[in-house]
């Protein structure tokens, strides 16, 4: 990757969406449920996980609480969805 100085162009800032370090840390109730995920996500949730020292299924539980959180005002707005 080649860095220059040239300028950017048209940039938008979108809000910040992640989640921080102590609403991470927090824990929530948790529901087991049974999901048939495809080989290739199971594979690179495990080595991601290796890669950061966590659990492959806390991470895949993260990433679907921060999808519903940023869902969170359209469903409001829309009202529920199909």
């Amino acid at each position: 990757m080649k860095y220059t100085d040239e300028p950017l162009g048209k940039v938008q800032v979108i809000p910040d969406f992640l989640p921080s370090p102590a609403e991470l840390a927090f824990r929530e109730e948790g529901v087991k449920v049974t999901l048939a995920l495809s080989k290739k996500s199971i594979e690179f949730f495990k080595s991601e996980a290796t890669k950061h020292h966590t659990q492959y299924q806390r991470m895949i539980r993260r990433l679907i609480d921060a999808y519903v959180d940023a869902q969170a005002p359209t469903r409001r707005s829309n009202g529920p969805r199909a």
